[in-house]
């Protein structure tokens, strides 16, 4: 793994004058390391970018302000949520006979999958895989190779190999795969869609019936009466 030297200054003042700092250009953080006494320190920003943004792990080569130096990572970076500007940063102190657990990044390689070509999708689910391993053995980066992926290829965690290291991950999780398009099924042209059946009108209970429907309704006692009387004279 390629070393990046990174100076940085001892920090005295903590609390309000981190924004001091900032203001000049220099980003707080601290180093710790199992055993020792937690060291606040002060970093230019371009310095710190060029381990912030990269997409590989570096061991980093503290050179200190009192002339002293460190072996460490990047461990965590806090990002302004409105400039995703660095903000703060911390440093993991290494052992060098002592294993740690960082995540590295995932890195496909190989070019487009062969899947790609016959229509399918490449699905990258996993970005960064968690390990264990001694300082000396840390990958920068972990490269999965999808050339030969196919349509429904898939490349899980168990499938992995690298030296030295333990993938702290579940076996089954899918890292990359090839999956098919969605097809969304259109009408032939001339094909109407069949209607929804739409319910009958019910008749409710006692609704009144249209003139001509159904049965008449029975005379009234004035016009049986009167009926009576038309056929006696």
């Amino acid at each position: 793994m390629v070393e990046v030297v990174l100076n940085a200054e001892v920090r005295e003042n903590v609390g309000k004058h981190a924004k001091y700092s900032r203001g000049q250009g220099m980003i707080p953080g601290v180093f710790y390391r199992r055993g020792e006494k937690n060291l606040n320190i002060q970093v230019a920003k371009p310095s710190l970018d060029q381990i912030v943004f990269t997409a590989e792990m570096h061991i980093i080569d503290l050179h200190l302000s009192d002339g002293t130096t460190r072996k460490c990572i990047l461990k965590d970076v806090q990002f302004d949520p409105l400039s995703d500007r660095p903000v703060h940063f911390d440093l993991l102190g290494l052992h060098e006979n002592e294993k740690l657990t960082i995540e590295i990044p995932v890195a496909l390689t190989g070019g487009a999958p062969r899947g790609i070509k016959d229509g399918g999708l490449l699905q990258h689910s996993v970005h960064r895989l968690k390990i264990s391993c001694l300082p000396k053995d840390i990958p920068e980066k972990i490269e999965v190779n999808v050339a030969d992926l196919g349509v429904n290829d898939f490349l899980h965690v168990r499938d992995l190999n690298i030296p030295n290291v333990t993938i702290l991950e579940n076996a089954d999780s899918p890292v990359v795969g090839v999956i098919p398009p969605t097809i969304v099924k259109e009408p032939a042209p001339g094909e109407v869609a069949p209607a929804e059946p739409t319910e009958p009108e019910v008749v409710g209970k006692g609704k009144k019936l249209e003139e001509g429907e159904g049965e008449a309704e029975p005379p009234s006692k004035e016009q049986a009466k009167g009926s009576k009387e038309q056929s006696k004279s």
